[in-house]
């Protein structure tokens, strides 16, 4: 009878602990309301952004001296990107490669991702493309590759 008692404990413990599973949405937490509220730059929900990435290739990662250095990532983020994006910005160190038209073989490069999120507007997708054609036109670069996808975003 005893043993039943626990089987029977153990098995009612499986289904209530399966009925207390969350489902996947997250539940609000009491207190987490976004802080930004009626900032437009920082809106707490977002409606028709983006999230764009833009790789950068910064030369060679067996010899850092050459390609471009941190001062000169510095000076363009200053100078090219900031002016067009103040409210906000990321950048990522990485390692990529990038194999050329025409190039035997990919080049092993130290690169930099920078990543914004704005609103998609014309005026927005033209200072992206102003922003790598600044680079290209700075490093001589054939490509600044961009990926960009619908983001929902708040503060």
């Amino acid at each position: 009878m005893r043993v039943c008692h626990l089987l029977l404990v153990s098995c009612l413990a499986a289904v209530f602990a399966g009925c207390a599973h969350p489902s996947g949405s997250p539940v609000p937490v009491a207190g987490t309301a976004p802080t930004l509220t009626g900032d437009p730059a920082h809106p707490g929900h977002t409606v028709g952004w983006v999230d764009t990435r833009l790789y950068f290739g910064m030369g060679p990662a067996d010899h850092p001296e050459q390609g471009i250095s941190e001062a000169q990532w510095q000076a363009f983020l200053d100078h090219e990107v900031t002016p067009r994006f103040p409210d906000g910005l990321s950048v990522l160190d990485l390692y990529g490669q990038w194999q050329g038209k025409g190039q035997p073989a990919p080049e092993r490069l130290r690169s930099k991702v920078l990543i914004i999120d704005y609103p998609d507007t014309p005026e927005n997708r033209d200072k992206i493309e102003a922003i790598r054609a600044a680079w290209k036109t700075k490093t001589h670069d054939q490509s600044v590759m961009r990926v960009t996808q619908p983001a929902d975003v708040s503060f």
